[in-house]
């Protein structure tokens, strides 16, 4: 199975260095020196890691055969993709790949049907879990513990504690209000 794990940002410096957004909880076991990652667009790779450092809070990583900054400027945007064990489950229990969330149930804590994740978004400070309702909308759930505290791998199901506002926003509340002086 393919798990997307990081996207290429701009170039760095002059000698084939990227800037990369990871988009995986393991990047130094994905994204280390001699990993082949496949690409999206396919054209592009696969593509070799030959190094890789941290410079002010970003990962800088280097490509074989990528020597200059033309050449790795042309990677831009690029997603890398890892080949991954289907059965593999990531070391921390609160923590879940994408296709182990997709089509799971999702219930509020007193059983009500909310619908069904038919994706996982990943946002630079969040991602979000992308729910298909049974009358055909969406609704989008901040995947955090305090909304969403039980994911039951074994039951299918992710159970949720929305706020006030979330899945109707008649129930929305507001916060404060100006008043016209």
């Amino acid at each position: 199975m393919q798990l997307v794990v990081a996207r290429i940002g701009r170039a760095h410096g002059i000698k084939g260095e990227v800037t990369v957004e990871v988009r995986t909880d393991e990047p130094e076991l994905r994204l280390g020196p001699g990993a082949v990652l496949a690409t999206d667009p396919s054209s592009v790779g696969p593509l070799t890691i030959a190094t890789g450092r941290v410079h002010s809070g970003r990962l800088l990583l280097r490509f074989e055969g990528v020597g200059d900054r033309t050449a790795a400027e042309a990677l831009r945007n690029t997603l890398l993709i890892a080949e991954v064990d289907p059965e593999e489950v990531p070391e921390d229990p609160e923590e879940f790949y994408d296709h182990q969330l997709i089509d799971l149930d999702v219930v509020t804590r007193d059983g009500t049907t909310v619908g069904r994740i038919s994706e996982v978004s990943h946002l630079p400070y969040q991602d979000l879990l992308i729910v298909k309702k049974p009358d055909g909308g969406e609704v989008m759930i901040p995947f955090v513990s305090e909304i969403v505290p039980e994911i039951d791998l074994e039951e299918q199901r992710a159970v949720i504690d929305p706020p006030p506002g979330l899945l109707d926003e008649s129930q929305a509340e507001i916060a404060s209000s100006r008043e016209d002086s």
